[in-house]
């Protein structure tokens, strides 16, 4: 079967990424990755306005890289936009910035849209095809849970639990504080408890049947990379090497404290963590630790696949 290459930029909170890869039936073919940061979701929080100079760094990403997929050889090159953008007042001069800049419509998704997708790209890894798993996706502005097994998905919620999000609006100091961490600690318990563990709880128990055995907790989106970069100690990124790791529960609390006990500048200089991210995994390590704790899951391991996995197909959404 001849390949058909596409490309999709996912415009998210923190960051614009890109995928190019090839289609041959169900098989996907990475060719390209690349990653920009842009901060569209910079001070964005308090007006829950897109900040000019955000909408400029990040509609030249958007430029360069549908640069980039077009002398790739893409056939096509499909644009979509998360959490910042679907929430702000004025996501239009966004939308018209980038399709003035590269003649590109940007389809702003929905939360749920965006956990579907993230489940169904996820699902195309044939290790985690079948296996009953809980993906977390931890982005800048938002987090997917998804539950699900054997390429259906039973349950699939987006909060506003994203890193950037909370480094925003829970603030700490440079050094951040022990008593900081304490208060994070106790927030993303409370919150977990009230929203997110009783709806997950009650599809679990109804799906019993259909999910035995014990249920995986699977990393994806930028959080989840840095914290299998750090515990491999990756200087670059690597698929593969980040999809054989596995952090325990200890291993992800060593890290959170690792982190906050660590000032800006000397976070900048783990291994495997890019410097332009030493800020806000302060939150997003924090967020996986509380998951894991609050749902009693002893191990995380991660996907490099994502919903711009899903994204590459027309009609990405899974069986419900």
């Amino acid at each position: 079967m001849q390949a058909l290459r596409r490309a999709v930029i996912d415009v998210g909170t923190n960051s614009v990424k890109l995928l190019v890869a090839d289609l041959a039936g169900p098989e996907i073919r990475r060719v390209c990755e690349e990653s920009r940061q842009t901060r569209l979701g910079r001070g964005f929080y308090a007006t829950h306005r897109l900040r000019a100079d955000a909408i400029a760094a990040t509609t030249a990403a958007v430029a360069a890289f549908a640069a980039r997929a077009r002398k790739a050889g893409a056939a096509s090159i499909r644009v979509i936009a998360t959490s910042a953008a679907r929430e702000a007042v004025n996501r239009a001069e966004l939308l018209a910035a980038i399709a003035q800049a590269t003649g590109l419509r940007v389809e702003v998704i929905s939360g749920d849209q965006e956990a579907d997708w993230g489940f169904a790209g996820v699902s195309t890894d044939p290790q985690l095809g079948s296996a009953p798993v809980l993906i977390l996706d931890v982005g800048g502005g938002s987090a997917q849970f998804i539950f699900g097994a054997g390429g259906k998905r039973f349950y699939r919620q987006s909060f506003a639990l994203g890193a950037v999000r909370l480094r925003e609006t829970l603030p700490c100091h440079e050094p951040p504080r022990a008593e900081e961490l304490a208060a994070t600690r106790r927030w993303l318990q409370r919150f977990l408890q009230a929203e997110v563990m009783p709806p997950l709880a009650a599809a679990r128990a109804a799906r019993r049947d259909e999910t035995a055995g014990a249920v995986q907790l699977v990393g994806v989106g930028g959080t989840a990379s840095v914290l299998g970069g750090m515990e491999a100690e990756l200087a670059t990124f690597d698929p593969a090497r980040l999809e054989a790791t596995r952090l325990s529960a200890a291993r992800v609390t060593w890290h959170v404290e690792r982190l906050w006990g660590l000032p800006l500048p000397q976070r900048r200089q783990i291994i495997g963590l890019p410097p332009n991210r030493a800020d806000i995994i302060l939150m997003g390590a924090a967020i996986f630790e509380a998951v894991m704790q609050a749902g009693g899951f002893g191990e995380l391991r991660l996907s490099t696949r994502s919903l711009r996995f899903a994204a590459l197909r027309p009609d990405p959404a899974p069986a419900a």
